[in-house]
């Protein structure tokens, strides 16, 4: 009864310190993010369509406020977690999304393709940031956000090569700017390529960062475009593990010190899934699940819409640690590693779609 008792009284004494410390963070990201929803709402409601995402206009919010008055350091620890667990936590829940299944049905030439323009990708970005004084980490950021599944990517690299909340956020900043160029210009740009419509959906998956912008960019050219540019995506959002993996390998290299290198002796001596933050592990896990069926059907449009709630939270959250006036003072190396990058991976996608259109009749 005593034990019992005791953990009753720690756990209270817990939840009391949580919200003492966390909730007023959590509460202006809480806050911010509903402005986020209801403006992509009025777009919906005036427009027929979302211009810019809740994703997008909530990192929008949490930058215009932290531009307009700086948190208070009471703050500081809620919207850290928001921008660490929360976000964390949406990235399991997405690979409640994805089959291995549904994603491999594009074909084996196309899947070898997807893949090989990842990799291409992240090769072309990592060498223009460097060439462009870009600091390690955030080409890093860059080349993942760009060559895989954007805010996600980004998110998701950033604590396995320790980069700090400043960098991650001004990233993010860029390359959506870049990535709402990319879903506004395709659809202006597709007729000029003499693609078919297959592949023009191909073209949307292979360039675009979110799933729903896909949709959006390759809704114009017809239901197989959108399902094949869908299909496509979901096979760049697969790299999102080993990628993680790479970098923790890579990263696992780095450090003169002395006590730093025996740190990374002994974690080598660790299984190599253990380099893996848990939440690339926990996606991962979750996408086997769902591969062979052990997910219930009902949970998984629920686990979805949680996924993209509480990533729009983490949005907030970052955009609330990125210092506007700095940003720009540090801005063109990456605004230039962002756009070339975005050229690069666009002129490499229509011209192997090009050559597999006339090779492999893709689409035909």
């Amino acid at each position: 009864m005593n034990t019992q008792r005791h953990s009753q009284q720690n756990f209270v004494r817990l939840t009391l310190h949580f919200m003492q410390t966390r909730l007023s963070g959590i509460a202006l990201c809480v806050g911010v993010t509903s402005v986020a929803y209801g403006l992509e709402s009025a777009e919906i409601a005036l427009f027929g369509k979302a211009w810019l995402e809740a994703l997008n206009l909530a990192l929008l919010g949490g930058v215009l406020c932290r531009s307009l008055r700086k948190p208070c350091a009471a703050m500081a620890p809620g919207i850290h977690y928001c921008a660490k667990t929360v976000l964390n936590t949406a990235i399991v829940l997405l690979g409640a999304s994805f089959s291995l299944t549904t994603v491999l049905s594009v074909g084996p030439w196309l899947t070898a393709g997807v893949l090989g323009m990842v990799l291409f990708s992240l090769t072309f970005t990592c060498a223009v940031g460097r060439c462009m004084g870009l600091p390690l980490s955030q080409t890093l950021l860059v080349a993942c956000g760009n060559s895989i599944c954007g805010n996600s990517a980004i998110m998701a690299a950033a604590p396995v090569i320790q980069a700090r909340e400043e960098d991650v956020g001004s990233t993010i900043a860029f390359t959506a700017a870049g990535g709402l160029v990319v879903v506004l210009g395709l659809p202006l740009l597709m007729p000029l390529l003499n693609l078919n419509t297959v592949a023009e959906g191909a073209l949307a998956g292979l360039t675009v960062y979110a799933v729903p912008q896909v949709m959006g960019a390759s809704a114009p050219f017809g239901l197989s475009a959108i399902h094949m540019g869908t299909l496509v995506k979901l096979v760049r959002v697969l790299m999102l593990g080993p990628v993680c993996l790479m970098l923790a390998l890579f990263c696992q290299g780095k450090g003169n010190d002395q006590s730093v290198r025996h740190e990374k002796r002994a974690k080598q001596k660790l299984p190599i899934f253990r380099l893996l933050p848990w939440y690339i592990l926990g996606f991962i896990a979750m996408l086997l699940l769902r591969s062979v069926n052990v997910l219930p059907q009902p949970l998984l449009a629920p686990a979805a819409q949680m996924a993209t709630f509480l990533t729009t939270l983490a949005m907030v959250a970052l955009g609330l640690s990125v210092d506007v006036k700095s940003v720009f003072r540090a801005s063109r190396p990456l605004v230039l590693t962002v756009i070339m990058s975005l050229c690069g991976l666009i002129s490499a996608s229509i011209a192997l779609l090009k050559i597999m259109q006339s090779c492999t009749g893709l689409g035909g």
